[in-house]
Protein backbone atom coordinates (compact mmCIF):
# COMPACT_ATOMS: atom_id res chain seq x y z
CA UNK A 1 0.00 0.00 0.00
CA UNK A 2 1.34 3.00 -0.99
CA UNK A 3 -0.15 6.02 1.36
CA UNK A 4 0.25 9.79 0.44
CA UNK A 5 -0.22 13.06 2.35
CA UNK A 6 -0.81 15.75 0.90
CA UNK A 7 -0.18 19.21 3.72
CA UNK A 8 -2.73 21.53 3.78
CA UNK A 9 -3.39 24.36 5.94
CA UNK A 10 -2.74 28.27 6.45
CA UNK A 11 -2.88 29.55 2.63
CA UNK A 12 -1.94 26.34 1.08
CA UNK A 13 -3.69 25.55 -2.04
CA UNK A 14 -2.20 23.37 -4.77
CA UNK A 15 -3.68 20.35 -2.58
CA UNK A 16 -6.65 19.22 -4.97
CA UNK A 17 -4.37 19.28 -7.62
CA UNK A 18 -1.72 17.41 -5.85
CA UNK A 19 -4.10 15.02 -4.43
CA UNK A 20 -5.21 14.06 -8.36
CA UNK A 21 -1.88 13.78 -9.43
CA UNK A 22 -0.72 10.94 -7.03
CA UNK A 23 -3.97 9.36 -7.90
CA UNK A 24 -3.56 9.36 -11.47
CA UNK A 25 0.19 7.95 -10.53
CA UNK A 26 -1.39 4.94 -8.84
CA UNK A 27 -0.98 5.37 -5.00
CA UNK A 28 -3.32 4.13 -3.02
CA UNK A 29 -4.81 6.45 -0.72
CA UNK A 30 -3.86 10.17 -0.70
CA UNK A 31 -5.17 12.00 1.96
CA UNK A 32 -5.11 15.50 2.45
CA UNK A 33 -4.13 16.64 5.93
CA UNK A 34 -3.84 19.86 8.16
CA UNK A 35 -0.88 19.96 9.60
CA UNK A 36 -2.36 20.58 13.15
CA UNK A 37 -3.68 17.35 12.83
CA UNK A 38 -0.12 15.92 12.95
CA UNK A 39 0.72 18.62 15.72
CA UNK A 40 -2.22 17.70 17.88
CA UNK A 41 -1.64 13.98 17.32
CA UNK A 42 -4.62 13.44 15.68
CA UNK A 43 -2.77 11.68 12.61
CA UNK A 44 1.16 10.92 12.18
CA UNK A 45 3.81 10.65 9.57
CA UNK A 46 4.51 7.38 10.51
CA UNK A 47 1.12 6.13 8.50
CA UNK A 48 2.68 7.74 4.72
CA UNK A 49 5.32 6.67 2.46
CA UNK A 50 5.49 9.93 0.60
CA UNK A 51 4.96 13.16 2.03
CA UNK A 52 4.11 16.49 -0.13
CA UNK A 53 4.28 20.18 0.49
CA UNK A 54 1.87 21.79 -2.26
CA UNK A 55 1.76 25.00 -3.55
CA UNK A 56 0.19 28.18 -2.44
CA UNK A 57 0.84 31.26 0.14
CA UNK A 58 1.39 29.84 3.37
CA UNK A 59 0.56 32.08 5.82
CA UNK A 60 0.44 34.95 3.57
CA UNK A 61 3.80 34.45 2.83
CA UNK A 62 4.62 37.22 5.93
CA UNK A 63 8.38 36.83 7.26
CA UNK A 64 8.76 35.78 3.66
CA UNK A 65 7.69 32.53 1.41
CA UNK A 66 7.29 29.90 3.30
CA UNK A 67 8.91 30.62 6.21
CA UNK A 68 6.44 30.22 8.99
CA UNK A 69 5.19 27.33 7.60
CA UNK A 70 8.51 25.84 7.91
CA UNK A 71 9.19 27.06 11.44
CA UNK A 72 5.96 25.69 12.81
CA UNK A 73 7.22 22.36 11.68
CA UNK A 74 10.32 22.85 12.88
CA UNK A 75 9.83 23.54 16.26
CA UNK A 76 6.73 21.19 16.64
CA UNK A 77 7.39 18.09 14.25
CA UNK A 78 11.10 18.08 13.88
CA UNK A 79 11.51 14.48 15.45
CA UNK A 80 8.76 12.95 13.40
CA UNK A 81 10.31 14.24 10.26
CA UNK A 82 13.65 13.49 10.95
CA UNK A 83 12.43 10.31 11.95
CA UNK A 84 10.12 10.39 8.47
CA UNK A 85 13.97 10.76 6.16
CA UNK A 86 15.78 8.36 8.35
CA UNK A 87 12.93 5.80 7.09
CA UNK A 88 13.90 6.31 3.50
CA UNK A 89 10.72 7.60 2.84
CA UNK A 90 9.76 10.54 0.18
CA UNK A 91 9.17 14.01 0.15
CA UNK A 92 8.34 16.64 -2.15
CA UNK A 93 7.70 20.47 -2.37
CA UNK A 94 6.62 22.03 -4.78
CA UNK A 95 6.45 26.26 -5.26
CA UNK A 96 5.37 27.76 -1.35
CA UNK A 97 6.27 23.69 -0.52
CA UNK A 98 9.74 24.15 -1.77
CA UNK A 99 10.34 27.32 -0.28
CA UNK A 100 8.93 25.33 3.06
CA UNK A 101 11.87 22.60 2.49
CA UNK A 102 14.60 25.14 1.88
CA UNK A 103 13.52 26.88 4.81
CA UNK A 104 13.17 24.37 7.38
CA UNK A 105 17.02 23.10 6.62
CA UNK A 106 15.41 19.78 5.26
CA UNK A 107 17.23 20.88 1.56
CA UNK A 108 19.67 20.12 0.46
CA UNK A 109 20.60 18.45 3.81
CA UNK A 110 24.45 17.54 3.53
CA UNK A 111 26.15 14.95 4.93
CA UNK A 112 22.16 14.94 6.83
CA UNK A 113 22.83 17.79 8.21
CA UNK A 114 18.85 18.63 8.83
CA UNK A 115 16.87 21.52 10.25
CA UNK A 116 20.16 24.31 9.25
CA UNK A 117 19.31 26.83 6.52
CA UNK A 118 22.21 26.74 3.47
CA UNK A 119 20.32 27.95 0.99
CA UNK A 120 16.92 30.11 0.09
CA UNK A 121 14.17 30.97 -2.80
CA UNK A 122 14.28 34.90 -2.68
CA UNK A 123 12.18 37.94 -4.72
CA UNK A 124 12.52 37.88 -8.06
CA UNK A 125 14.92 39.17 -9.91
CA UNK A 126 12.40 40.85 -11.83
CA UNK A 127 10.53 42.75 -9.00
CA UNK A 128 7.18 41.05 -10.34
CA UNK A 129 5.34 38.29 -9.69
CA UNK A 130 5.71 35.47 -12.91
CA UNK A 131 3.29 33.45 -14.09
CA UNK A 132 3.79 31.46 -17.43
CA UNK A 133 4.97 28.31 -19.09
CA UNK A 134 8.52 27.55 -19.03
CA UNK A 135 10.94 25.07 -20.75
CA UNK A 136 13.30 22.61 -17.84
CA UNK A 137 15.77 20.90 -19.11
CA UNK A 138 16.74 17.33 -17.23
CA UNK A 139 19.72 16.88 -15.76
CA UNK A 140 21.25 13.54 -14.84
CA UNK A 141 21.11 13.42 -10.82
CA UNK A 142 20.37 11.05 -7.82
CA UNK A 143 16.36 12.57 -7.74
CA UNK A 144 14.00 8.86 -7.01
CA UNK A 145 10.96 11.59 -8.62
CA UNK A 146 12.77 12.58 -12.08
CA UNK A 147 14.05 9.46 -13.34
CA UNK A 148 13.65 8.29 -17.08
CA UNK A 149 12.54 11.81 -17.97
CA UNK A 150 12.44 13.41 -21.45
CA UNK A 151 15.86 15.88 -22.06
CA UNK A 152 12.52 19.04 -21.62
CA UNK A 153 9.99 19.25 -19.84
CA UNK A 154 7.15 22.01 -19.99
CA UNK A 155 5.09 23.58 -17.06
CA UNK A 156 3.94 26.45 -15.09
CA UNK A 157 5.71 28.86 -12.88
CA UNK A 158 3.62 31.45 -10.58
CA UNK A 159 5.47 32.78 -7.89
CA UNK A 160 6.70 35.98 -6.75
CA UNK A 161 10.04 34.47 -4.60
CA UNK A 162 11.43 31.65 -6.62
CA UNK A 163 15.13 33.08 -7.28
CA UNK A 164 17.41 30.24 -5.99
CA UNK A 165 20.04 31.47 -3.81
CA UNK A 166 23.04 29.46 -1.77
CA UNK A 167 24.92 31.67 1.50
CA UNK A 168 28.18 30.46 -0.82
CA UNK A 169 29.59 29.78 -4.00
CA UNK A 170 30.81 26.72 -2.33
CA UNK A 171 27.62 25.17 -1.56
CA UNK A 172 25.91 25.73 -5.68
CA UNK A 173 29.18 23.79 -6.46
CA UNK A 174 28.39 21.08 -4.14
CA UNK A 175 25.56 20.54 -5.67
CA UNK A 176 26.37 20.35 -9.19
CA UNK A 177 29.27 18.22 -7.74
CA UNK A 178 27.00 15.89 -5.87
CA UNK A 179 24.47 15.33 -8.76
CA UNK A 180 21.48 16.91 -6.74
CA UNK A 181 20.35 19.62 -9.32
CA UNK A 182 17.49 17.52 -11.28
CA UNK A 183 16.05 20.60 -13.48
CA UNK A 184 17.66 24.18 -14.87
CA UNK A 185 15.20 26.38 -16.46
CA UNK A 186 16.22 26.32 -20.55
CA UNK A 187 17.15 28.91 -22.08
CA UNK A 188 18.42 30.09 -18.81
CA UNK A 189 17.84 33.88 -19.17
CA UNK A 190 14.53 36.32 -18.97
CA UNK A 191 11.72 35.22 -19.22
CA UNK A 192 12.14 31.63 -19.54
CA UNK A 193 14.45 31.72 -16.18
CA UNK A 194 11.65 33.67 -14.58
CA UNK A 195 12.84 34.66 -11.26
CA UNK A 196 16.91 34.63 -11.90
CA UNK A 197 17.86 31.48 -10.02
CA UNK A 198 21.61 31.41 -10.22
CA UNK A 199 22.89 28.40 -12.62
CA UNK A 200 19.07 28.54 -13.79
CA UNK A 201 18.59 25.99 -11.31
CA UNK A 202 14.80 25.07 -10.84
CA UNK A 203 14.88 22.23 -8.13
CA UNK A 204 17.31 20.12 -5.91
CA UNK A 205 17.23 16.90 -4.08
CA UNK A 206 18.97 15.75 -1.01
CA UNK A 207 21.94 13.35 -1.19
CA UNK A 208 19.70 10.32 -1.17
CA UNK A 209 17.57 11.54 -3.83
CA UNK A 210 14.26 10.78 -1.47
CA UNK A 211 13.88 14.90 -0.76
CA UNK A 212 12.71 16.91 -3.87
CA UNK A 213 11.83 20.32 -3.95
CA UNK A 214 11.06 22.80 -7.07
CA UNK A 215 9.51 25.98 -8.24
CA UNK A 216 7.72 24.78 -11.15
CA UNK A 217 4.19 22.95 -11.02
CA UNK A 218 4.47 19.45 -12.13
CA UNK A 219 0.90 19.11 -10.60
CA UNK A 220 0.04 21.46 -13.09
CA UNK A 221 0.39 19.47 -16.31
CA UNK A 222 -1.01 16.13 -15.66
CA UNK A 223 -2.56 15.40 -19.33
CA UNK A 224 -2.04 17.19 -23.03
CA UNK A 225 -5.05 18.96 -22.04
CA UNK A 226 -3.61 21.05 -19.18
CA UNK A 227 -1.19 22.19 -22.19
CA UNK A 228 -1.98 25.93 -23.62
CA UNK A 229 -0.92 24.54 -27.34
CA UNK A 230 -3.15 21.08 -27.25
CA UNK A 231 -6.27 22.48 -29.67
CA UNK A 232 -3.38 23.33 -32.21
CA UNK A 233 -1.84 19.57 -31.49
CA UNK A 234 1.64 21.08 -30.31
CA UNK A 235 0.79 19.64 -26.78
CA UNK A 236 4.53 17.68 -25.67
CA UNK A 237 4.35 14.15 -24.87
CA UNK A 238 5.86 14.10 -21.36
CA UNK A 239 4.46 16.23 -18.84
CA UNK A 240 4.47 16.23 -15.01
CA UNK A 241 3.04 13.07 -14.16
CA UNK A 242 6.10 11.04 -14.56
CA UNK A 243 7.34 13.06 -11.35
CA UNK A 244 4.69 11.57 -9.26
CA UNK A 245 4.82 7.82 -10.88
CA UNK A 246 8.36 7.68 -10.15
CA UNK A 247 7.55 8.36 -6.80
CA UNK A 248 4.83 5.87 -6.57
CA UNK A 249 6.51 3.11 -8.20
CA UNK A 250 9.55 3.46 -5.53
CA UNK A 251 7.32 3.67 -2.29
CA UNK A 252 6.08 0.18 -3.93
CA UNK A 253 9.11 -1.32 -4.45
CA UNK A 254 11.21 -0.15 -1.54
CA UNK A 255 8.63 1.18 1.34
Amino acid sequence: MVNVCIMIGFGINSDYESQYAFELAGADIVQRVHVNDFIHKRDSLENYQILMFPGGFSFGDYLGAGTVLANKFKYTLRKDLNQFIEDGKLIFGVCNGFQVLVKMGILPGFQGELFKQTVSLIGNKSGFFEDRWVKLKTLKSRCIWTRDYAPILEIPVRHGEGRFVAKSKSIIDQLWEKGMIPFVYDPNEYPNNPNGSTDGIAGICDETGQVFGMMPHPECHLTKFNHPQWTRGNAPEENGLKIFQNAVKYAQNHL
